[in-house]
């Protein structure tokens, strides 16, 4: 069998353990921020599918699931700021070990909320743009389709979740390219964990729920999207 021909969605990410050590976690979340900024893409993601919705006039909303240390949620909002466009950020994420370490880092304009998504739809809650980094392949198949159902009632005008695209060649350049970095964190052992547990561009959509489109972005990135009324894109 050809190597990562298959997910491996039984792949342990030492991040998620509740007892992994504090010091590496925290580490790890300081960390996402340059990994980020190299493999996710969400600058792009920014310029061309975020930014063209946004109005100097008044104010978009978008919500981040899952936000982690919250460095994605930070960064459209600096990048938004940066354009004079008004965009408001409310991030959320169920472990308060990362909402500890997001709301300790400096910033403005991004809520951050300890929730999961279907408690928002609960609430009635709705915003212009949904989006998620790097999330999907940490969920079982209930789980994500729970998670693209929410998405569909929270989202105003689009959803957006970014996510690792598995492939050999990504999983050696992470090896690589992480081999005399990241010390003292959980960045390179969870990472290639990620890419096992990652899905390849047909395969996420075959596992996403009907009206979701799939998008192959450079590094080794899908983007599943999804648009109420069925405008895809």
């Amino acid at each position: 069998m050809r190597f990562l021909s298959e997910r491996d969605p039984d792949a342990v990410e030492e991040m998620d353990r509740p007892d992994c050590d504090p010091v590496r976690l925290a580490r790890t979340y300081a960390q996402f921020k340059l990994v980020n900024a190299v493999v996710s893409g969400w600058h792009g993601v920014y310029r061309h599918r975020i930014r063209p919705l946004l109005s100097p006039d008044a104010p978009t909303t978008i919500l981040d699931i899952g936000c982690g240390g919250g460095d994605i949620a930070r960064k459209l909002a600096g990048w938004a700021e940066r354009d004079a466009l008004l965009l408001e950020v409310t991030a959320i994420d169920p472990d308060q070990r990362a909402l500890d370490f997001a709301t300790a880092q400096p910033g403005t304009g991004v809520t951050y909320r300890k929730a999961y998504s279907s408690g928002l739809v609960r609430e009635g809650a709705t915003f212009d743009l949904v989006i998620s980094n790097h999330m999907l392949h940490h969920l079982s198949p209930a789980e994500l389709q729970g998670l693209l159902a929410d998405s569909e009632m929270l989202a105003r005008r689009a959803a957006i979740h970014c996510d690792i695209a598995r492939s050999p060649a990504a999983y050696a350049l992470f090896w690589a390219g992480t081999l005399p970095f990241f010390p003292g964190s959980f960045i390179r052992r969870d990472g290639l964990a990620s890419i096992r547990r990652s899905y390849t561009g047909a395969e996420l959509l075959a596992a996403a729920r009907p009206g979701w489109d799939v998008q192959p972005e450079r590094p080794y990135r899908n983007l599943l999207t999804f648009r109420p009324g069925g405008a895809h894109g």
